[in-house]
């Protein structure tokens, strides 16, 4: 009889830890009961910016969301899905030289997220995500542009993934 409970007792022990499903992974994300993902590609909506931004921004937020999570990206829509847009694509000068000229430039890109969390919809968000890099503007913006873009993509997908699967 002692075994029988102890056993009994392990069986319902292990069915407990076994059915609480919360996934977590190194980069901190907590994607709960959420299997799936969708992301279309953010269209861009900035007169500015270059045609194939959208796609880029789109490619490098998929990657992110497959490194960083167990989630499955699929096409159809996904216990989470994401729609963006690109709504900022700008530069301006920022500070002025001692010869009334520009020193510093800010390239800024802009992309507005609607996050659609299908199983909490208490989750889901609108947001626009913005980031900027400062460069000599001396340089040429096309000399820049590349490193720069990089940069700023890689901070606001950043910020879209943790918005969305890290609540700090």
């Amino acid at each position: 009889m002692k075994y029988s409970i102890q056993t009994a007792l392990m069986v319902i022990l292990t069915i407990l830890a076994t059915s609480c499903k919360v996934k977590y992974s190194f980069s901190g994300a907590n994607t709960g009961v959420l299997e799936t993902v969708s992301i279309d590609f953010f269209q861009n909506r900035s007169a500015l910016a270059p045609p194939a931004l959208g796609q880029y921004i789109t490619e490098e937020f998929r990657d992110l969301c497959e490194r960083q999570t167990n989630l499955t990206l699929i096409t159809g829509p996904g216990d989470a899905h994401f729609e963006g847009e690109i709504t900022v694509y700008s530069t301006r000068a920022m500070a002025i030289s001692g010869d009334d000229r520009a020193a510093l430039t800010r390239f800024t890109i802009g992309v507005k997220i609607t996050y659609t969390n299908n199983l909490d919809p208490d989750l889901s968000f609108e947001e626009t995500f913005s980031q900027y890099r400062d460069y000599e503007s001396s340089l040429q913006f096309e000399s820049v542009r590349s490193e720069l873009t990089d940069a700023i993509v890689e901070e606001i997908n950043e910020d879209i993934f943790n918005r969305a699967f890290v609540n700090w």
